[in-house]
């Protein structure tokens, strides 16, 4: 029999993300942070690639990405709602980590398992700062998918894009858990 880790297990088992509008200050300080993000980092990489990195936004940058955010979203034609859920998503936020897909030219790593992996971090990321005790969301929204606001305003290259933004902080509310997939409604089980 492998050996199990029950508590792992049921982490797992039990999750659940906090809305990032619950969370608030205090945030991971840097030493608590970078263990998360070298949790984070330990995902599944094909050919060891690393087709993605961390941008670590602090209170002062989030602040700075929410006061760009009326003036794009008006030259792009962004609904007016949408553009102040956007805006709010970063002012109110006391720390996020933007993990941007960064897919690396490779014969044998084909682009879509490198933008797979971008995602399995951003979901290791959520669950390691879960893990650590913060409360953690991944978000992202019409700016994260906007080449001109992610390369004006976070240094992307043309052939990165934004994953997710993963929000972290201290919960000010327990979320009640939500409706979970029914597995046999979403389970092929194929014996030969």
């Amino acid at each position: 029999m492998p050996a199990r880790n029950d508590a792992a297990l049921d982490f797992l088992l039990t999750r659940r993300s906090r809305p990032a509008k619950t969370l608030t200050a205090p945030v991971p300080d840097d030493a608590e942070l970078r263990t998360i993000l070298t949790a984070a980092a330990r995902t599944p990489d094909h050919g060891k690639l690393e087709p993605w990195r961390f941008i670590v936004l602090k209170k002062p940058a989030l602040t700075r990405l929410a006061a760009a955010v009326p003036a794009r979203g008006a030259e792009i034609g962004e609904e007016e709602e949408r553009i102040e859920k956007m805006a709010r998503q970063f002012a109110d936020a006391d720390l996020a980590v933007a993990v941007v897909a960064s897919p690396k030219p490779s014969e044998k790593i084909p682009e879509i398992e490198q933008i797979h992996s971008a995602g399995a971090v951003c979901l290791a990321l959520l669950n390691a700062g879960l893990a650590a005790g913060w409360g953690a969301n991944w978000l992202t929204g019409w700016a994260a998918h906007d080449r001109g606001f992610i390369e004006a305003h976070l240094g992307l290259a043309p052939r990165e894009s934004i994953a997710g933004f993963i929000h972290l902080g201290t919960e000010t509310s327990a979320p009640p858990d939500r409706p979970r997939p029914d597995l046999e409604t979403i389970t092929t089980w194929v014996e030969a």
